[in-house]
Order: structure tokens, then sequence, then C-alpha cells
């Protein structure tokens, strides 16, 4: 009895056969899971997002928001849905994604009624990516780190008061923006001083201009005048510093580098400078 035996050639034909049958079983497969909601109306599909959402199912509400944000566009739920993916996303804490979905729908829909509740978000999502879990407790500066998601929070706060003054929202985001002002102003400071420690007076001098100029209101103008004396000081430019002292005397007499009206420099090796 003679044994079949294939040639190499058929082999490899029979390979290959074995490897587009799995390759049309995967795409079979992710079709299936694309079409998870074939044949689904808007109206329903729109239903389970809400009872999902209602049920704190963030995962599962976007999921069916997303469908339907893809397979009706135009639909009569469509503006809805972009603002309840932003809360989604919100709930679930992805930052990013909240971001990303309150910029499309600001962007889609810039005179929308609910555009300032978009812009809310999207800046409640950068404070959130901007805080330490720790802060609350004290255990921690964040005006130490860097803060790009707090500057672009308080891009988007401010953004807010400023186009929607009337909105629900405003209040809330008038009192993050003291809160991130102060913040910005101190993260500011504490590069003055490396400045200082480094001895590049001049960047210090700017860095000290820059937080009176940009955070007028904030805490920190005070000190920020004390790294302007403290650097000028360190420059020998003593009549510049004397001028500036002279400020700080006037808005904060009681400032801890201040002996009366004679300024003791921290950082500086110079004598301490009186007016």
């Amino acid at each position: 009895m003679r044994v079949f035996r294939p040639t190499a050639r058929l082999a490899a034909l029979l390979v290959a056969s074995s490897l587009l049958v799995g390759c049309a079983s995967s795409g079979s497969s992710e079709e299936e899971e694309q079409d998870e909601f074939a044949g689904v109306a808007e109206r329903e599909l729109y239903e389970e997002a809400r009872g999902s959402l209602e049920r704190r199912n963030f995962t599962a509400a976007i999921t069916r928001l997303e469908a339907l944000d893809t397979r009706y566009p135009f639909g009569s739920h469509a503006e809805q849905v972009q603002l309840e993916l932003i809360y989604a996303h919100y709930e679930l804490g992805d930052w990013e994604a909240t971001r990303a979905a309150a910029s499309r729908f600001i962007r889609l829909h810039p005179s929308h009624p609910q555009a300032d509740y978009a812009l809310y978000m999207r800046g409640l999502a950068s404070w959130q990516a901007g805080r330490f879990s720790l802060e609350r407790l004290k255990l921690i500066d964040i005006s130490r780190r860097d803060l790009g998601a707090s500057r672009d929070a308080y891009t988007d706060f401010s953004e807010l008061v400023r186009l929607y003054p009337n909105s629900q929202y405003a209040p809330d985001a008038q009192q993050r923006i003291v809160y991130l002002r102060n913040l910005m102003s101190r993260h500011e400071l504490h590069v003055a001083d490396y400045y200082l420690r480094r001895g590049a007076y001049l960047a210090a001098v700017e860095r000290g201009r820059w937080v009176i100029e940009n955070y007028p209101e904030s805490e920190a103008t005070r000190d920020a005048l004390a790294v302007m004396v403290e650097g000028y000081l360190g420059l020998e430019m003593r009549d510049r510093a004397r001028e500036v002292l002279e400020v700080l005397i006037e808005n904060d007499p009681r400032h801890e580098q201040l002996r009366g009206r004679t300024f003791e420099p921290r950082h500086v090796r110079a004598q301490s400078l009186s007016t």
C-alpha cells in the first residue's frame, strides 16, 4: 500500500490556505464585534446608554454612546450624545478623553446653549490631571512639579468666565482661577529661588517681574518683590534694588525678609539694604 506524501509545493499551498482561513475567521470575529449594535434603532441604543449612565456603568455607556455617535452622527440625540460622552469619560477618570470630547463639542457647536458646560468640563479634566492625590493631606507641594495641566485648566476657566460670565459654572470657575493663580505664581517663585541659589540673578529678577505682571492679584506678588530686590543685589544694582524695596515695604511692611526698613538677603552674599 502506497502512502501519500504531499509535495513541498502542495504543503506550502495547504499552509497558505489555512492562514487565509484563519484570517477570514479573525476578520469575521472583528466584524461581529463591530456589528454588536447592528440593527439597533437609535432610540433603543440611546436608552441603553442612558440606562448604563444611571447605573454608573460608564464603560458600557461609552461603548453605546460612541456607537450612536458613529452610526447616527446627525440623529435626534447627536448633540446630547456628545455631551454625555464628555461626562462619561470624566466619571471614568479618563482626563485626556474628556478633554478631547469637550474640545470636539466646542469645535462643532460653538454657539450651543451648553458650550459653557463643555468648556467647564474640559477645565475640570485638566484640573484633575494636574493634582496629586496627597495634596489635600498637605504631604506634597504641587507648585514644585510641572504645571502644564494646571495651566490648561487656568486657561479654560479664564475663558469660561470671559465668554460666559452669567454661566452657572462661572462662580466655581472663578474660585478655581484664584487657587490656580496662587499655585502657578508660587511655582514661578520656586524657580526664581533656584536661580538665586545658582547665581542667575538676572533670570531671578525676570521671574519676579513676570509674577507681578501676570498674577498681580496673587498672594505671591510680595515674595516676587523680595526676589527682585535680592536679584538686583546680586547684580550689584543697589539703586534699583532700593527702588523695589520701597515698593515692598509699602505693600508688605512685615515681610519675613524685612527688619524694619532693612532688607536681609537670603541667598545672595551681599550687605543688608536699607531705604
